[in-house]
């Protein structure tokens, strides 16, 4: 067991698992943070992005000891049903999910991008947006959700 010291969400926090474990297993597993999906399981779809250090990163190949003293955000810390996120709120606006699979990997994404730019370009919100695999075909309802953030105050 290795024993590492992070600040997840918000609060300082000590986690211990086995050597080697890919992040998103602790998250899901031992904290019970399942907004984080699995998808592919190799860095390819976006299911699994959380943010650390306030960067969009994969979470289901790198091992949690890598993260030590990092600061993590998963889509739980963004917000909650009762109090979502200006992000979360527009996309559940703009109908921005289908099946939701892909969705807390795309907001946790788009908030990455807007902490830094709340006027992100067309093509940086692509590069963002080609980290995500959505099969149920919401790209056009994404769009118009980042659409309508733009130049928006996200700490509302």
């Amino acid at each position: 067991m290795k024993t590492i010291e992070i600040v997840l969400n918000g609060m300082n926090r000590s986690v211990s698992s086995e050597e080697g474990t890919p992040l998103i297993y602790v998250l899901r597993n031992d904290l019970g943070l399942t907004g984080t999906k699995l998808g592919c399981g190799l860095e390819q779809c976006g299911a699994c992005m959380v943010l650390v250090n306030g960067e969009p990163t994969f979470s289901c190949v790198r091992t949690v000891e890598e993260f030590e003293g990092c600061v993590i955000e998963t889509i739980e810390g963004l917000g909650n049903p009762e109090q979502p996120s200006l992000i979360q709120k527009v996309f559940a606006e703009e109908n921005a999910a289908q099946c939701g699979y892909c969705t807390a990997g795309v907001i946790v994404s788009i908030s990455g991008l807007f902490a830094k730019n709340p006027r992100p370009t067309d093509k940086q919100v692509k590069e963002v947006l080609c980290r995500h695999l959505c099969r149920c075909g919401s790209h056009p309802r994404i769009l118009a959700a980042i659409e309508k953030l733009r130049g928006q105050k996200l700490d509302e």
